[in-house]
């Protein structure tokens, strides 16, 4: 038996929430307004550009709201008077009063990029990168006041490949959190779905990236540094100094052969990479950007630079 539609705020801002709300907008659901961040200057001309959630919904004529706060007992007053069944909140960018997190009959639903309660937080992404995880995934949260420490309604898994980016992972998720959201939304209207309280005892934070964790430590081992390489592409991309200069390195590959060079040493270059020695074994770069260019395959870079990229010269 088919349930009554429900009456749906979507709150988000960048291509990750876009996803699942074109997923929302698929279904039988009624997406009532959308809620997303001011505008931002972008570009080198700094005009000010719609987040992709705000463009998505314009194209499904859905109303937009962009309040630079929900504290202001006047927004919250204008999102009650909405009458939704739901809010779903997915990478918004703003905190919801509780005023807020009370007004949907349904309260407020959250899609986050880990399998709770790991990595709690901003970047639960880049964190699961970063500290080596195998699997992570999507859980879609009831949101409360604590950050991300709500009751879980559904999981999905998804593998981290050994090739994984920041990038590729993110892409993956976002389509796996729009299926799961998608999926959730029907049991959930039917009161079907049975709340699992998260076990804070497991928690991790994952949190905000800064542009200055890109600077690689040669001391690591290969595997962190290539890790890290992985983990931070396509932000803030890690870097080494190459003389006065600033080399941001954009993809690479651990080895673990032993050597007796100091961290930073360029071990060999050639057409298969830089190799460059870490506190234990070393990573061999393939993709790198000097200052003012575009980032460019190794065997493309030696071509003009590689007296400044011959073996024995030590980046960092």
């Amino acid at each position: 038996m088919s349930q009554t539609p429900l009456r749906i705020i979507f709150a988000g801002t960048p291509e990750f929430a876009a996803s699942s709300l074109a997923a929302v907008l698929d279904t039988e659901h009624d997406v009532v307004a959308v809620y997303t961040q001011p505008d931002r200057p972008a570009g080198r001309g700094r005009k000010l550009r719609p987040s992709p959630v705000k463009t998505l919904a314009l194209e499904h004529d859905v109303p937009v709201y962009q309040p630079l706060s929900l504290k202001d007992p006047a927004e919250q007053q204008t999102l009650a008077d909405l009458n939704a069944d739901l809010m779903i909140v997915v990478a918004y960018g703003l905190i919801l009063p509780q005023a807020v997190l009370d007004a949907p009959r349904l309260g407020c639903i959250n899609v986050h990029a880990s399998l709770l309660p790991r990595w709690r937080g901003a970047a639960p992404i880049h964190r699961a990168l970063l500290a080596g995880d195998e699997t992570t995934g999507i859980t879609i949260m009831q949101m409360d006041a604590g950050l991300d420490t709500g009751d879980m309604l559904s999981k999905a898994e998804c593998s981290i490949r050994p090739d994984d980016t920041s990038g590729s992972l993110h892409d993956r998720l976002a389509a796996l959190g729009a299926q799961t959201l998608a999926e959730t939304l029907g049991p959930l209207a039917a009161g079907q779905l049975k709340p699992e309280q998260q076990d804070d005892s497991q928690a991790t934070y994952a949190h905000k990236l800064e542009k200055r964790e890109g600077q690689i430590d040669w001391q690591q081992p290969a595997d962190a540094v290539a890790r890290a390489i992985r983990g931070f592409n396509p932000w803030p991309v890690c870097f080494t100094t190459l003389g006065d200069d600033n080399l941001r390195v954009w993809a690479g590959t651990p080895d673990n052969s032993p050597h007796d060079a100091q961290p930073g040493t360029i071990l060999s270059a050639d057409k298969q990479g830089l190799r460059v020695a870490c506190g234990q074994g070393s990573v061999c770069l393939t993709e790198l950007q000097l200052p003012g260019g575009r980032p460019q395959p190794v065997q493309t870079l030696l071509n003009a630079h590689s007296a400044r990229l011959a073996p024995g010269v030590r980046l960092g």
